[in-house]
């Protein structure tokens, strides 16, 4: 389980095929000195067992769900920057909304607005999970707890505040580029009890 509070973002290195894995190397920063093989560390949202480490590296093997449904392949992936959170421990604060690092689809930015300090994101959401998407509700964009400000037909609005920028890899996204996206486990609960009651 992860809060969707990114730690840090970082280079990935390298990514190579190996059957019909992907497996992937992935600056180690600094800060994580505590690592042991099997963890889970989100990866722009995405749930990964760190599989290898070393001083310099954290390396993942990507299954074939994980490329279905996020598009990543060696292409995208490659010298690209990543979110990095590790998973939360019993006790720690959470500063951002429960998130699994299961993502349910991808979504398009549409919209990339400056607002003078903060910045504005539209991304264009497949129509399967707009149910669950409403003002002031929660979602993850890459690995990213947001609050949502709007939904507006298929745009799910939010802004990103200077330390979002700085912090993640979002500040760094313009119209067309692909985003992860996970429903808020709230919203996912509502509208399943809503639709067992019918």
């Amino acid at each position: 389980m992860f809060s969707g509070i990114v730690e840090t973002q970082s280079l990935v290195l390298q990514a190579r095929r190996d059957r019909e894995l992907l497996i992937i190397d992935v600056r180690r920063p600094e800060e994580f000195d505590d690592l042991s093989i099997g963890d889970s560390i989100a990866t722009s949202g995405v749930c990964l067992t760190v599989e290898n480490f070393d001083a310099r590296s954290i390396t993942f093997a990507l299954g074939a769900e994980t490329l279905k449904i996020t598009g990543w392949n060696e292409r995208t992936l490659a010298q690209g920057n990543v979110n990095l959170e590790r998973s939360l421990r019993l006790g720690d604060r959470i500063h951002g909304h429960m998130v699994s690092g299961h993502v349910d689809a991808t979504g398009e930015v549409a919209a990339v607005t400056d607002l003078g300090g903060s910045v504005r994101i539209d991304v264009r959401a497949p129509s399967e999970l707009l149910r669950y998407f409403w003002k002031k509700g929660s979602w993850a964009v890459n690995g990213v707890s947001l609050t949502i400000n709007d939904v507006e037909g298929d745009l799910v609005c939010s802004t990103l505040i200077p330390e979002t920028l700085r912090r993640t890899n979002l500040g760094a996204l313009k119209t067309g580029d692909r985003v992860n996206l996970e429903i808020d486990m709230m919203a996912r609960g509502i509208i399943a009890a809503v639709q067992e009651r019918k």
